[in-house]
């Protein structure tokens, strides 16, 4: 584990966030870290592409969909 100096408005930007997403503030930067990461690995795939991939990786499976 390490210390990351960071500016105070991207401080307060992750605290917002973490608040929203309820995730730890170390959590939210991780996320987004590892987010960024990802996408300029793969720049041709789309923020949500990521997610979906990360997350069916992690063995999370969506709902069935359910009929209109």
């Amino acid at each position: 584990m390490g210390i990351v100096n960071i500016e105070d408005e991207l401080h307060d930007q992750l605290r917002k966030a973490s608040t929203v997403t309820c995730r730890s503030i170390n959590a939210q930067a991780a996320f987004w870290i590892r987010i960024g990461m990802l996408c300029e690995m793969h720049p041709t795939q789309s923020f949500n592409e990521i997610v979906t991939r990360e997350l069916r990786a992690a063995g999370v499976e969506p709902p069935p969909a359910r009929a209109a």
